[in-house]
């Protein structure tokens, strides 16, 4: 399989993680958050660390962006692999990093006990962006730190 087939796999199984998650009714989306709460929680406490100001509510806010957040490393590493030129690589991943929180909301809009929202798709939207900056980074760095090292072997050469 040829690796911008397999990027646009994996990009694709999960958004479809996304949507399965988003297509849990209330009750059982709030019972997934709980026991995370309640993780957290129990972590902390071992660490006498008081959590009392972490509710469900900011469980959920920052599932929504870490889920985003990774979906963003993952757009950037598809994007880059398919090969396009940059404006239209950027022009991609910019469209799919609205329309798929878009979608996601709406999809909500249709399970019980759910609501779509618009504060929550520029929250994924946020989070898309951070990943994808911590990509950029990351790919920024990496960059320089190979131009520092071809130029510390050019001066040992004499190159």
């Amino acid at each position: 399989m040829k690796k911008k087939h397999l990027w646009i796999l994996i990009v694709g199984l999960y958004v479809l993680f996304i949507y399965s998650n988003s297509m849990k009714v209330a009750d059982t989306s709030s019972k997934d958050s709980g026991r995370v709460l309640y993780l957290i929680h129990d972590m902390l406490n071992k660490f006498e660390i008081n959590a009392y100001w972490l509710t469900e509510h900011f469980i959920r806010k920052m599932g929504h962006f870490s889920e985003y957040s990774l979906l963003g490393l993952l757009l950037y590493f598809c994007m880059k692999s398919q090969g396009f030129q940059e404006e239209k690589r950027w022009l991609f991943h910019s469209a799919a990093g609205f329309l798929i929180p878009f979608m996601d909301e709406t999809i909500q809009l249709f399970v019980e006990g759910r609501s779509g929202q618009i504060s929550d798709v520029w929250l994924d939207c946020a989070g898309v962006t951070f990943g994808t900056l911590i990509m950029v980074g990351v790919f920024i760095l990496c960059r320089r730190m190979e131009i520092l090292n071809v130029e510390k072997l050019s001066n040992r050469t004499g190159i």
